[in-house]
């Protein structure tokens, strides 16, 4: 079974870093925003508009080849 990846969140910016009750916020690192699939041992390792990194980063296809199938991650490869 081949699985779609998800639709990256996009973050925002705001004038005021104080948060409101019950909101968290985290620092924005500059990298290449990436999204991981793993399916049947197979890794697919693409920025968020659909551009394969695997190449790019081979040591992140290889750690991510030891997740459990139908795995999905978001996040920043901040070099």
């Amino acid at each position: 079974m081949t699985r779609t990846l998800p639709e990256p969140m996009h973050s925002s910016p705001i004038p005021d870093p104080g948060l409101r009750p019950g909101w968290a916020a985290e620092p924005k690192w500059d990298g290449f925003r990436d999204l991981v699939s793993v399916d049947a041992g197979q890794v697919v390792l693409r920025s968020r508009r659909g551009t394969e990194l695997g190449r790019a980063f081979p040591e992140v296809v290889a750690d991510s080849a030891r997740l459990p199938d139908a795995t999905a991650l978001d996040g920043e490869l901040v070099v």
